[in-house]
């Protein structure tokens, strides 16, 4: 009999440790001897915030970009022995937007039991507080770095939200929130509907939809917070976009490790 593997969220921040996680969850991390994980410093770092004490006991595999895909079969090896693990992302929820989904994909290519516990994920989170509407969405993780391409990207989103009616999302290296930021504002239409969440489940915490054209009017500084974008164009939106945005004189907040995602790293985990 192989053990299970659980994956496992973790917070989206360093206040409030296990904010968000339910009591089920908390117990299961408190529980579990072996983990994978992308960093074990930090999970390790979170685990004793959770109060988790022998963490010399504890074992750690990394699982992180790096990881070669003729790698992953090892690391599922306790598994096959009966033992059960824990996956850990940096921030949020593994395996999305996360380098975990091979190795659960793996997992089930092998008939080891997959056993997701529930936390908090800045995707749904900024989705539910966005007022752009759930019933049809698409997370798209990051948008192409290039100016050129990005900009036929987020166009292409704003068309297929206009035709289908569908929320798109999509998130950023903490440190290029700012340029993605100017390129939606410069690029995409005046009276689509833009959420920027920032900072989600953390006392600086900043959920506001406006149209774009609003938008352009006081731009925020994003720089280094965890920040998730959607986008939602109205039905038939043909308006042209307007003229490049002008930044507001906002104080700019401290920096933070982060993974877009509203996360704490640039690998992944929402």
């Amino acid at each position: 009999m192989s053990g299970t593997l659980y994956l496992l969220p973790c917070d989206l921040g360093p206040a409030a440790p296990g904010a968000g996680l339910p009591e089920t969850t908390r117990q299961r991390l408190l529980s579990l001897t072996r983990f994978i994980a992308e960093e074990p410093r930090t999970a390790r770092r979170f685990l004793s915030s959770l109060g988790r004490g022998g963490l010399r006991e504890l074992t750690f595999d990394t699982l992180n970009e790096h990881t070669a895909s003729a790698a992953l079969g090892a690391l599922l090896e306790p598994l096959r022995q009966g033992e059960d693990v824990g996956l850990l992302s940096e921030a949020g929820c593994p395996a999305v937007a996360d380098p975990g989904a091979e190795l659960v994909a793996l997992a089930h290519a092998e008939g080891i039991r997959v056993v997701p516990m529930v936390g908090p994920s800045a995707i749904l989170l900024a989705l539910m507080a966005s007022g752009l509407g759930g019933q049809r969405f698409a997370f798209h993780g990051y948008l192409p770095v290039d100016g050129e391409a990005r900009r036929r990207a987020l166009q292409e989103l704003e068309r297929d939200s206009a035709r289908t009616a569908t929320t798109h999302l999509f998130i950023e290296t903490p440190y290029r929130n700012d340029a993605l930021l100017v390129d939606i504002l410069s690029h995409c239409n005046a009276g689509t509907l833009l959420c920027i969440a920032s900072d989600i489940t953390q006392p600086e915490e900043r959920i506001v939809t406006r149209e774009i054209v609003r938008w352009r009017g006081a731009v925020p500084v994003l720089d280094r917070r965890p920040t998730v974008f959607a986008l939602r164009a109205a039905p038939g939106l043909s308006a042209a976009p307007g003229p490049s945005p002008s930044r507001a004189s906002s104080p700019r907040p401290g920096s933070r490790r982060n993974d877009g995602r509203g996360v704490r790293r640039s690998s992944g985990g929402a």
